[in-house]
């Protein structure tokens, strides 16, 4: 199985990355969620009604907006 590393500016403006075993390249929102998970594991189950059907990526854009976490990239592990 690969790994991909996704890199992302945390709440602090400091570039972090975490690791995801998958045999595909993760989408930006499955990517968002465990960032979500890692960051703030009581609001793993948040619900984003307020962002769903208007945005591909609603937990992505909720780290943005509400904590200024944003994913700057996705590429495999070496």
């Amino acid at each position: 199985m690969k790994e991909w590393e996704v890199i992302f500016a945390d709440q602090k403006g400091e570039p972090t990355s975490l690791l995801i075993p998958s045999e595909e390249r993760p989408s930006e929102e499955y990517a968002a969620q465990l960032i979500r998970k890692q960051l703030f594991p009581l609001l793993e189950t948040l619900d984003l009604n307020d962002f769903k059907d208007r945005d591909a990526s609603p937990t992505a854009r909720w780290l943005k907006e509400q904590n200024g976490v944003v994913i700057t990239g996705i590429h495999e592990s070496p």
